[in-house]
């Protein structure tokens, strides 16, 4: 699996399984432990999902050293301001029953996110955090943020898929060197994605699946 260096020289791999609406509960851990049988090493939560604490269970019970992992988290907006969010990292540390995570993201850009990436700097320089970054932040939020923090941001995690292509978002970040992520790459199924006449035809055309054509576009652009 290709990995992506990100500005503070740590790699992410390029691939990762998401956890979004995975219930909590022996569902969500045999997804996850599935998903690291075949390959998945990058797994993405936040707290709001509610199911940090199976997802951390999976991959204790994978057997797999930590190290061999990108485990990703978000702070949610109520835990905003700086005492929050920092203790909110903590609190998802010991649900996960981790003692770093790879990545901690802002899930949203409102409310106090100043204060709140205040707090992931300091988690970062401690070393609790390998990298640090934003969700769903537009292009004069993030561009203000880098402008404005000691730590320009690692990721920025906004919604990517063939009906939502993000071009001049990836073109600021890559101004600001923040490395673009997706989140609902397959537009979380919806307006018959799967079933689109275009997508299908390249499909055919390659002897690929809709869902793998969306991957490979996705890749080829440089978005994790």
């Amino acid at each position: 699996m290709n990995n992506i260096l990100l500005n503070n020289g740590v790699k992410i791999p390029q691939i990762g399984f998401g956890t979004w609406k995975a219930p909590t509960s022996e569902v969500t851990i045999n997804a996850v432990k599935t998903a690291i049988e075949n390959g998945y090493t990058h797994i993405d939560c936040a707290s709001v999902y509610g199911n940090e604490k199976e997802v951390g269970q999976a991959i204790a019970e994978s057997g797999l050293p930590r190290e061999e992992f990108f485990i990703t988290s978000k702070v949610w907006l109520d835990n905003y301001g700086y005492e929050k969010a920092y203790q909110s990292v903590l609190d998802s540390l010991e649900k996960m029953g981790l003692d770093y995570l790879d990545l901690m993201l802002l899930h949203q850009p409102f409310s106090d996110y100043y204060g709140a990436y205040r707090a992931l700097e300091d988690l970062y320089r401690e070393g609790k955090l390998r990298a640090i970054g934003v969700s769903n932040f537009y292009p004069d939020r993030l561009s203000d943020l880098a402008a404005f923090t000691e730590i320009t941001p690692q990721i920025n995690q906004v919604e990517t898929h063939p009906f939502n292509q993000q071009i001049f978002a990836q073109e600021n970040m890559a101004k600001n060197k923040v490395q673009i992520e997706s989140w609902a790459t397959f537009a979380e199924g919806r307006n018959g994605i799967f079933t689109n006449p275009i997508l299908g035809e390249i499909g055919r055309k390659y002897g690929k699946s809709t869902a793998q054509v969306i991957v490979r576009w996705q890749v080829q652009r440089g978005i994790v």
